[in-house]
């Protein structure tokens, strides 16, 4: 019968079709050309009715035997293209496991930081012991109870970050020193880390935010010569041993005595450059004995116990320390500056 043999041919063309498919997307089109709704093999289904009766069982049965032949022949070549494909995929990505591999940058700790390790190291072999307080601090921790209310003249001397009339960003670590004298475990010797605020314009010698450390000792004879011996101890720890300091006297509200410690130049050694000015020593940090006043609003008798303070800036030890002559170049983040430390 002229149909049977027109459906065997189709059968045979599709087959070879579907041999020569090279992958998925030529094997879809085979298939939608064949069995799609539009496709040759389903004219036949769709045509059956214009079939003699006598013959349409056996049209009938030759269509389904050519729809099964040719989706069983769909079906195991695309398992064939499809594992093919995976493994050529499989192949283009794979690594070289010879070629050299991509060398990792490995983070180390900021300069800033590990500066201040390093200073808080050399308190923490005197016996001191580190405490952190608030950065969000109250006007009377930050001035009040710093022998600073609020009409005295001192206030000038810091340009402060207010959140409300009674809140701000600490300018100073100091406050810290009052939360630990009202605990009142005597004796104390405490540093005190942390950033604090000020509204100062970024240049050379000032940032608007900075890292301090506060130190304070409280307890019965203490006098200005332990603070002379420690701030000698550690400046010789941190810059050398070769570093000499002097004492100069100053003015701090919470301090009576008061003085600024300057360190002699790394760079000249003491026989004056640019970078001290032609002086011979750069300023490292301020210091002086408690004010009796500061004891007693902390609860503390000054009759009985005495004590000293004092402030250092870490980014100001550090360009000392590495003779950087400008306290931006620590937080620009210009790796080229940084991955020299």
């Amino acid at each position: 019968m002229a149909l049977i043999d027109e459906l065997k041919t189709l059968n045979e063309k599709t087959q070879k079709l579907i041999e020569d498919a090279k992958n998925s997307d030529e094997l879809d089109k085979v298939r939608v050309a064949v069995l799609g709704k539009q496709g040759e093999l389903t004219a036949y289904l769709r045509n059956m009715g214009a079939v003699a009766k006598e013959e349409r069982a056996k049209v009938g049965k030759a269509v389904n035997e050519a729809r099964k032949s040719v989706e069983g022949a769909l079906e195991q070549k695309m398992s064939a293209l499809k594992a093919q494909e995976l493994e050529d995929s499989i192949s283009a990505s794979a690594v070289d496991v010879t070629l050299p591999g991509r060398a990792q940058v490995v983070g180390t700790r900021h300069l800033i930081s590990k500066i201040t390790e390093e200073i808080s190291e050399v308190f923490l072999g005197l016996g001191y012991t580190v405490v952190e307080g608030p950065e969000v601090e109250t006007d009377y921790y930050n001035f009040e109870a710093l022998n600073a209310p609020k009409d005295h003249p001192s206030r000038s001397m810091q340009d402060t970050f207010y959140i409300d009339s009674e809140t701000l960003l600490r300018t100073q670590t100091s406050g810290v020193q009052v939360h630990e004298m009202e605990r009142g475990k005597l004796p104390i010797y405490i540093i005190a880390p942390g950033k604090v605020y000020r509204r100062d314009v970024a240049d050379p010698s000032h940032l608007p935010q900075f890292t301090q450390i506060e130190g304070l000792v409280v307890g019965k004879g203490i006098t200005f010569g332990d603070l002379k011996g420690t701030l000698e101890f550690f400046c010789k720890k941190v810059f050398g041993e070769d570093r000499t300091t002097r004492f100069r006297a100053h003015y701090f509200p919470f301090t009576e005595p008061s003085a600024e410690v300057d360190v002699s130049c790394g760079i000249c050694g003491g026989s004056g450059c640019r970078f001290c000015k032609g002086t011979g020593w750069s300023e490292i940090l301020g210091c002086g004995m408690v004010d009796p006043n500061v004891l007693k609003m902390s609860g503390i008798d000054p009759e009985v116990y005495s004590g000293f303070a004092f402030g250092v800036g870490v980014e100001r030890v550090a360009c000392l320390k590495y003779n950087v002559p400008d306290l931006r170049m620590l937080v620009q983040g210009d790796m080229r500056f940084l991955n020299q430390f």
